[in-house]
């Protein structure tokens, strides 16, 4: 717990994260001015929240001048590190933290940390679910949607923290220590922020190196890139491989050290100096390759957490997944319909084709973060009988892929759906998974699914209203 008394905080950003750390600094007794590029008439919400608590505001751009005067400067995920007036205030000494290290800084309880490019926001609601339904007290926040600053007394009341963490997030919150970090994968994203994806990279192995000797790293030997960073690092590793090609039951005596595995159609968790567990997925709910990843890193964590296996089989059943991922919106005149607007880079869409043996008509485009989308070709050909594309990023898409499948331009998300339902045929498959952000067109990626289903119903009630 650090002492905020009389402190001068500057938050730049009045986001989710950005207003939960306004409250909390004004709460502990600081000094507190709220920035944003936003002007007032766009930050109603935000400056209601925040009204009648004394907080100085200064709209509409960033003033160098308030990281000057500050002595903490709490800036908002996305908000880049070297905005001007940063650089000064670092070399004055100033803290330049997340809202994600305020807390840290108040907590006391075990965390457990989800990284990666894919499969975060899932992997860390099901290991609530999990651990909660086998009646250990789990808090779920971070990146997934929740500021952990807002539950801090849940977290206290709570055995574990699982937090998901951002890349961003992660640049500004050197006091978290987890006691169990997971490193799910890797693939290019948010190149406009990193530059390289080497840089990338380097951003999620630093949460790595934050967990202490005597916790676990859990990773995906799979993934090449997380493989060789993970190695170097100096805590308790756990591999684990979703594709089936690494590891084996056979070998399971051999591996007291522990590891997690996909093979015989199961999945197989062997926890340090226990015994070997069989998941069953007959009766799971979550699908594909990627969820094979989410799944063994969660259930290995939850093993590690003093969960019983019973109760953890059980709970994998009862999950149901969450929205704007693979996630199945209608079957109509034998189309399947699914919606993975949350598939925000090309990683995620790679993975969401992946999971369909059925010609697919792709939906995809928006805002592309300096994205590459060649290693989409080999995914489409083949594959995607036709690529519909929407937002900024189409052209560029467009110049890359169509020398692989038949590509097509539409400008709105009706458009794209009344494309893909003239096209495609009984027994193939509509996705919409974007490999962009959604930013260009739509508010955030839920507002595009929604702008989706929404279109699907559509179709659905003029099909309907056609036979009546």
């Amino acid at each position: 717990m650090r002492d905020l008394r009389n402190k001068k905080v500057l938050i730049i950003g009045l986001g989710r994260s950005g207003l939960a750390a306004a409250r909390h600094c004004v709460a502990a007794g600081a000094v507190v001015t709220a920035t944003d590029k936003k002007p007032a008439s766009e930050l109603t919400d935000a400056l209601a929240a925040l009204d009648g608590m004394g907080v100085k505001f200064a709209l509409g751009g960033h003033d160098p001048a308030l990281c000057a005067e500050s002595e903490i400067i709490v800036i908002s995920p996305g908000v880049p590190l070297e905005l001007p007036g940063l650089s000064l205030a670092r070399e004055r000494g100033a803290a330049i933290i997340g809202e994600l290290e305020l807390a840290v800084w108040e907590i006391s309880k075990p965390v457990i940390a989800v990284t990666g490019t894919n499969g975060k926001t899932t992997t860390t609601a099901l290991i609530g679910h999990l651990l909660e339904n086998s009646g250990i007290n789990a808090c779920v926040a971070g990146n997934i949607g929740t500021p952990l600053l807002d539950v801090l007394a849940d977290a206290d009341k709570a055995d574990y923290i699982v937090l998901e963490v951002s890349s961003f997030q992660i640049e500004t919150t050197p006091s978290l220590r987890p006691y169990i970090m997971i490193w799910l994968n890797v693939t290019q994203d948010h190149l406009d922020r990193h530059g390289t994806f080497e840089n990338y990279v380097a951003s999620k192995a630093r949460l790595m190196a934050q967990v202490p000797e005597d916790g676990f790293g859990i990773y995906n030997a799979a993934d090449e890139a997380v493989a060789q960073a993970a190695i170097a690092q100096r805590c308790r590793l756990i591999p684990f491989d979703a594709t089936g090609r690494l590891f084996g039951a056979h070998r399971a005596s051999e591996q007291r050290a522990g590891r997690a595995w996909y093979g015989d159609g199961d999945l197989w968790v062997y926890a340090p100096d226990s015994t070997p567990n069989r998941y069953s997925l007959a009766d799971v709910k979550l699908e594909g390759p990627h969820n094979r990843e989410n799944m063994l890193s969660a259930l290995m964590t939850s093993e590690l957490a003093g969960a019983d296996p019973a109760d953890l089989a059980a709970a994998l059943n009862s999950f149901k997944g969450l929205p704007h991922r693979v996630e199945f919106v209608a079957e109509l005149k034998g189309v399947r319909y699914y919606d993975d607007s949350k598939g925000t880079n090309v990683g995620a869409t790679i993975r969401a084709l992946e999971g369909f043996a059925e010609p697919v008509v792709l939906i995809a485009g928006g805002l592309s973060k300096g994205a590459d989308f060649a290693p989409l070709a080999g995914h489409v050909k083949g594959k995607v009988k036709k690529l519909v594309l929407i937002g900024e990023a189409a052209p560029e898409m467009e110049k890359t892929l169509s020398p692989f499948a038949s590509t097509v331009r539409a400008k709105s998300m009706d458009e794209a759906v009344s494309i893909a339902s003239r096209v495609a045929e009984p027994g193939d498959v509509v996705l919409l998974s974007p490999a962009c952000a959604s930013f260009d067109m739509f508010k955030d990626y839920s507002d595009r699914g929604r702008a989706f289903v929404d279109a699907v119903n559509g179709i659905d009630k003029a099909g309907k209203a056609s036979k009546a």
